[in-house]
């Protein structure tokens, strides 16, 4: 969430430091303020796994009247409404989504892309856990000093069964132990 606010922040941020009345000093504590105001207010209404629930929620919308957000930081760090109104263009758009930011300058403009992350935290975890699963197969393998199994064409569990000897595989005990361990 850090990353894609403060892509948006930035982007807000550049576009205010563009008028020559704000100094760099105002403009590093607005882009500080607005972070600040954004994580907490996006806290309770970001879904990583569901990247458009709660899309409008996080939409910051300038629509010839300046977004609340960004005048409650504008008045936190002491500039006034009219600056705010006059620096920002008419129409803009920012949406702030797991994994994506865009905007808009116009109603009829094109999308551009502020952020865009490749890396999906549900993909990355299953990444992870597969290779989680694929070391403790590996180590079992190894621990093993009977043949090596491919893990590519056995479950965790089949290696693990098959390193004791065949009368001692259909207990009971050594099937829920290797079900343990496989998961």
């Amino acid at each position: 969430m850090k990353e894609e606010i403060k892509s948006a922040v930035d982007f807000l941020t550049n576009i205010l430091r563009s008028k020559n009345e704000i100094n760099h000093d105002k403009s590093s504590q607005f882009n500080a303020v607005l972070q600040n105001i954004l994580s907490a207010r996006y806290q309770d209404h970001w879904f990583p796994e569901k990247p458009f629930k709660g899309s409008g929620f996080r939409c910051i919308r300038l629509n010839h009247n300046v977004d609340p957000l960004i005048l409650q930081a504008g008045k936190i760090c002491g500039l006034n409404h009219s600056i705010l109104e006059s620096t920002f263009p008419p129409e803009l758009t920012i949406w702030v989504d797991p994994r994506d930011v865009s905007f808009r300058i116009g109603e009829n403009g094109s999308v551009g892309i502020l952020y865009q992350s490749e890396n999906d935290p549900s993909e990355q975890y299953v990444q992870q856990t597969q290779a989680k699963q694929q070391e403790k197969c590996d180590l079992l393998a190894s621990q093993s000093n009977h043949r090596t199994f491919s893990s590519t064409f056995m479950s965790c569990k089949e290696q693990f069964m098959n390193v004791f000897p065949s009368n001692l595989r259909e207990s009971v005990h050594y099937q829920q132990l290797a079900g343990f361990i496989a998961s």
